[in-house]
């Protein structure tokens, strides 16, 4: 099975981790402040706060942004995103409010942001869909027009940037996962970047347990006591993490070359098929690639969406979706009520994206297999749907 992503791990990689093994710190030591400021300095952000996964990057972003301090705060976020862009709202006892997406690249649609701010409004956020930098313009012109926060959940989208100006510098907060299948791994992580220094320190005391130091500070100090001065969460970064972290973060660049590369061969590849269309890329932006998507047209080739990933799937091509509307999960249909038509163009393409692999470690005859069983499967089939659909 081809996955759709896969970690990079090289020898150097391991080195480092068994390097922070050997040393007097586990957890809470000195590489947890390097790696913090060296992603801060490639980022171009002033301050980088290190957590324990995306997740937790976004529940301290909302946190320092003072989410939920109103019971009746609302946040936009997109549609089409993974549900921890939402459930980090919740977190806050805030309401996510849906705004739809562009169809031609899944990222939010600033127009039906701008239709959805309400006078409890307090954020937006803008989900950097496949790795893709949102229309940071337009949404900071709505944010600073309204007084709201501008919060990037760039989960996918590490490596990228808009005219020259690197993502993690694009917004108030910004909300990076290092998962093993994003652009660099820790194994689990994340990091939040932020020019604000008050939000910055309010971010690392929230990662423990709202603690104002720790235990390598008090060390230092010849200090035992502690102040807890706020509800937080043990949502530190390890020093092994770290390092790892550290020691991917010097690869970015190559790594996203690389995707850069793949995704560049599948377009040509690509190109002369009709029933599978790439999501287009926005002009003056450099693309991440966390993933490589299409579009599968189902009335020229009698297959739905569902159907073309089985059959993939079966012969060993590891393709993905990505992803169901959040509001249609049971948890939210259940709590909010049924959503549907309040995103239309999220719903529909929905039912037509398909994730192919992608990977630094791809080679070129991978793509091209990858290709070749998107048009096998729709050799044998009938050229119109089923009377069933």
């Amino acid at each position: 099975m081809l996955p759709y992503g896969k970690q990079t791990i090289e020898k150097d990689d391991i080195e480092a981790v068994v390097e922070a093994l050997q040393s007097d710190w586990l957890t809470t030591g000195p590489l947890v402040s390097t790696f913090e400021s060296t992603f801060a300095q490639a980022v171009g952000s002033r301050h980088a706060v290190s957590l324990s996964s995306g997740t937790a990057a976004l529940h301290a972003a909302m946190h320092a942004a003072g989410i939920g301090r109103d019971a009746k705060d609302e946040v936009i976020v997109p549609a089409i995103t993974f549900v921890a862009t939402s459930n980090a709202v919740l977190y806050q006892n805030a309401k996510p409010v849906f705004a739809d997406v562009n169809p031609e690249n899944l990222l939010i649609d600033p127009a039906d942001v701008a239709s959805k701010i309400t006078p409890n409004t307090k954020a937006i956020v803008a989900m950097d869909y496949a790795g893709q930098p949102c229309d940071y313009a337009a949404l900071r012109t709505l944010a600073d027009q309204h007084n709201l926060i501008l919060i990037s959940d760039a989960c996918h989208s590490l490596g990228g940037a808009v005219g020259g100006k690197q993502v993690g510098s694009l917004a108030d907060f910004t909300c990076f996962s290092f998962h093993p299948i994003k652009q660099i791994t820790s194994a689990e992580g994340g990091m939040v970047t932020t020019d604000n220094s008050l939000a910055a320190t309010a971010m690392k005391n929230f990662r423990n347990h709202g603690i104002t130091t720790d235990h390598r500070q008090r060390k230092s100090q010849q200090q035992h006591q502690y102040a807890m001065e706020s509800l937080g969460f043990n949502y530190r970064l390890t020093d092994l993490q770290c390092a790892l972290g550290l020691s991917q973060l010097a690869k970015l660049k190559r790594f996203t070359r690389r995707r850069n590369d793949i995704a560049r061969f599948y377009r040509s590849l690509l190109e002369p098929i009709e029933h599978v269309r790439p999501l287009k890329t926005r002009s003056g932006i450099e693309h991440a690639h966390h993933l490589f998507v299409i579009r599968w047209d189902r009335h020229s080739t009698g297959l739905t969406r569902d159907n073309a990933f089985e059959q993939l799937r079966e012969r060993g091509i590891g393709v993905n979706v990505h992803y169901q509307p959040v509001y249609q999960h049971p948890y939210y249909v259940n709590r909010f009520g049924d959503q549907t038509g309040n995103c239309p163009q999220a719903e529909q393409v929905y039912q037509e994206i398909l994730s192919l692999p992608i990977f630094p470690g791809m080679r070129e005859e991978d793509v091209r297999r990858v290709v070749e069983q998107l048009q096998a499967i729709t050799q044998a089939q009938p050229r119109s749907l089923p009377k069933a659909a």
